[in-house]
């Protein structure tokens, strides 16, 4: 095939272009790294730009100072430059190394007679900086090149400076794309490769001299090639996976976005967030051309995907803080109504060179604001002083204000645009966090909202606001509902945990909501330790609708429901609460095992929404049966059966039951010592751990009903219609039913259970069994509840999960449990 046909045919083909900064080439093993990573991508023609390695441009700038200025030292770290590129070049290609050796002295000879030349004549031209400092990326890109080529791939190195072609104005490069793409196609006729490696920051002006496209050009190489290709991708690889929603290093739980728009990237670019450069996404901009920002160091990360889609998840996407600014203001009563002030001030710093980063001024005009950078704020300010000596004089202004020190923090987000209250969640966070705001700016377009504040209030600030807009994952809007027996421990138990998450995994549980039967509690700041009282003298009535309301309406970043309760109501209202993206903890049997349209349509609600719904204690109280089952379940391994006993209180009476007491006796026993029920009907019937095998069996997989249970009730057909004194009464009844059931267990060298069991066919049942003494079930501890998994890797010995079942403090320390795993799923270091 001709070298044309080839160009022809490869228009035709999917050409995504990589862009690699200068730490994901910082040495040999990065090298490798990145051309292995390109390898493995299966891509019909793949273009790399490559920046210097990392440092390397500095270091030729400092060198290029240092020869202008006459300093000896520059020869020293000449040496030192070139070392680190052969050096690169011996451990990348080994003994094959030779000629690009030969290439690089070459390449570093002419280094050093330019910079011999900069000693003599004692200054340093622009032009001959352009021509310094564009060296790494040669030399980076011939590199890359020849390891690919080592590699057995066909690859093509271009030095941008043969096809690029731009000027540079005050605006920044322009690219002239009509030249460059006739240059392009020269050169790939002559090229036909489909894998091309490309310099990045450099090129050449229309007088054919040697430039460079500035600071973050080597993304913005990356950019134009992308164009000049007719990508359908560029990827631009970095030490980080990809955008955060604040700088990490001021808020911890900065959580990544998936997508950004071109004007959400734009906008944060500006106001220093880690993006692209503006200018990088002017050709991606008009040609609709997606940015994916990649972590080279995590590349099976999918990073931030940037396009033209707008993804209104939420009014805001991130926030960002620029800082070393400072204000100044221009203001005086001879401003009112006076056409012109504003195009007065600004031509005095375009003529200052002063760059205006925010403005703002009040609909009175009697003040002009601006924010510019501290480095040029005392610049700013003279020309001020200046343009307006005379109103100065006369009193028509009354001053010209600088105020140093000031950072600007900037909430961002395509979502803002006609979302009513946006500003006012801002303002009241900084109003919570007690931070002054020295002017705002937003534009019509809704998609920034800008505060100038003090720099020692910038952190402060940053967090308040991240909080605000739910972009943190620290603090958690709790309420808990029925402040029982199970209840009123987990309520202790948040309490008393608090100071220790909040102080190690800086983790708030702000109890903020009870709700019982009746009566609601409802606090702003967090209920304290006087709940109890609090709630019995409330006068609030129990309203669900007003509860989940109250924890959804203040600031904070997260929203957590605890259902103590064992109300079918109460969890018939989980799917709307996930919906809305509450989190839902609960030992409520009532969803986990009830109609499975409810489950499903939880389950819909969590997966729709990202909110969690944990329920472990809703079997085996605080043992880890749920997450045990699911952990086999995830790994790859497959249920055969499951059988356990679930109930602590019959696992207590039946270990106690050995014949010397009657059976009713050890049931007035635990009832009164609080084991069972008030009604103990409802622990003697099975229902109960019918329905915690029910969980399980859903658990794993299989489509079980309650109704689909076989359940023997140990409470006899006359009794189950008595009132519970009744019943009490007459349970001696069973005595003997009981009594010779147990004989016969004995004769037979067994012991009496109460077991739930799950087969393989799908089968259920709860009931009494008799079981071998050397059975597990048979020597367990008063209370304890026993699982037993027999699974395909657990088959000859099956997986056992033991301890106590039963008590409010157990069952409520598993609620607490699966409280901090939804803390950790949404970014808690627990």
């Amino acid at each position: 095939m001709s070298s044309s046909a080839a160009v022809q045919d490869s228009s035709s083909l999917r050409t995504v272009v990589h862009k690699f900064g200068g730490t994901s080439v910082a040495d040999a093993e990065r090298y490798r790294h990145v051309a292995q990573l390109l390898l493995a991508r299966d891509e019909d023609v793949q273009v790399t730009v490559v920046s210097a390695m990392k440092g390397v441009t500095d270091a030729l700038i400092g060198l290029a100072e240092l020869a202008s200025g006459n300093r000896p030292e520059w020869r020293e770290r000449w040496h030192e430059l070139r070392a680190r590129h052969r050096g690169a070049a011996v451990a990348l290609l080994g003994e094959h190394a030779g000629p690009v050796l030969e290439w690089l002295d070459e390449r570093f000879g002419k280094l050093e007679e330019i910079l011999a030349a900069l000693a003599v004549i004692g200054e340093l031209p622009a032009e001959v900086l352009d021509r310094v400092q564009g060296l790494g990326e040669v030399c980076s890109a011939r590199l890359l090149g020849e390891y690919l080529r080592s590699c057995g791939e066909d690859c093509a190195v271009l030095d941008a400076r043969e096809v690029l072609v731009v000027e540079t104005s005050d605006l920044g490069v322009d690219v002239d794309w009509t030249i460059s793409a006739r240059r392009l196609a020269d050169w790939r006729q002559r090229h036909p490769q489909r894998r091309v490696v490309v310099t990045g920051f450099v090129a050449r002006d229309h007088a054919d001299r040697i430039t460079t496209l500035g600071r973050n050009g080597s993304d913005y190489s990356g950019a134009i090639f992308a164009a000049l290709y007719d990508a359908a991708e560029l990827h631009i690889w970095t030490d980080v996976d990809g955008v955060l929603s604040a700088d990490p290093r001021l808020v911890p739980e900065a959580v990544q976005l998936s997508a950004l728009s071109y004007d959400e990237a734009c906008e944060l670019a500006y106001f220093g967030a880690k993006v692209v450069h503006p200018q990088t996404m002017a050709p991606a901009i008009e040609r609709g051309l997606p940015i994916i920002i990649r972590n080279t160091f995590h590349p099976e990360h999918p990073g931030t995907r940037i396009t033209a889609d707008r993804e209104a998840a939420g009014p805001v996407k991130g926030l960002t803080l620029s800082p070393d600014l400072a204000v100044l203001n221009l203001e005086g009563t001879g401003l009112i109504g006076v056409p012109g002030t504003a195009e007065r001030v600004f031509a005095a710093l375009r003529n200052a060179r002063v760059s205006v980063v925010m403005i703002s001024q009040g609909s009175s005009e009697h003040s002009i604001c601006c924010v510019v950078r501290s480095v040029e704020s005392q610049r700013a300010r003279t020309a001020l002083l200046t343009a307006f000596a005379h109103e100065l004089v006369v009193g028509q202004v009354q001053r010209v204000q600088l105020t140093e020190g000031v950072s600007v923090l900037a909430a961002v987000g395509d979502g803002m645009a006609g979302q009513p209250g946006v500003a006012a969640r801002l303002f009241e966070s900084l109003g919570r966090a007690r931070v002054n705001i020295l002017a705002i700016a937003q534009g019509s377009s809704e998609r920034n909202i800008s505060v100038a504040i003090d720099s020692a209030d910038a952190s402060k600030a940053l967090r308040a606001a991240h909080a605000g807009f739910w972009l943190s994952p620290q603090t958690f809007s709790v309420g808990v509902i029925g402040p029982g027996n199970v209840g009123g421990a987990l309520v202790e138990q948040l309490r008393a945990a608090q100071p220790q998450l909040l102080g190690k995994a800086n983790l708030d549980l702000r109890l903020r909501a009870i709700a019982s039967s009746s009566r609601l509690l409802l606090d702003e700041k967090g209920i304290g330790a006087d709940w109890r009282e609090r709630l019995a003298a409330s006068t609030t009535p129990a309203d669900l609708d007003r509860f989940a309301a109250h924890l959804i309406s203040a600031h904070l970043p997260h929203a957590m429901i605890v259902d103590c309760s064992a109300s079918p109501q109460v969890a018939e209202r989980y799917a709307d609460w996930l919906a809305a993206g509450i989190h839902v903890v609960t030992p409520n049997k009532q969803a986990g095992a009830g109609p499975m349209p409810r489950l499903q349509a939880i389950r819909a609600a969590a997966d729709a929404s990202g909110a969690r719904f944990r329920y472990e204690a809703t079997v085996g109280a605080g043992l880890p049966v749920i997450s045990t089952l699911r952990d086999l379940l995830d790994t790859g391994d497959a249920v055969i059966s499951v059988e356990g006993i679930f109930s602590g209180t019959l696992a207590w009476l039946f270990n106690r039951f050995d014949g010397s007491v009657p059976f009713s006796q050890l049931v007035t026993e635990a009832r009164g010592m609080g084991y069972t029920e008030p009604d103990p009907r409802d622990d003697l019937s099975g229902t109960d751990v019918a329905r915690k095998l029910v969980i399980l069996a859903r658990e794993a997989g299989r489509n079980l009903d309650l109704e689909d249970v076989a359940v023997e009730s140990l409470v006899p057909e006359s009794l189950r219609q008595s009132s519970v004194d009744d019943f009490m009464s007459r349970l001696p009844e069973v005595d003997a039913v009981f009594a010779e059931r147990l004989q016969r267990a004995h004769a037979a060298g067994n012991v009496l259970r109460y077991v739930a069991r799950l087969d393989a066919q799908g089968r259920a049942s709860v009931g009494l069994v008799e079981l071998p003494r050397a059975h597990a079930f048979a020597n367990l501890r008063l209370t304890d509840n026993i699982v037993q998994f027999t699974t395909r890797r657990y088959c000859d010995n099956p997986l056992i999960v033991q301890g106590p079942g039963a008590g409010p403090e157990v069952t409520a320390a598993g609620v607490f449990a699966d409280v901090l795993r939804v803390a950790a799923g949404q970014g808690a270091k627990l």
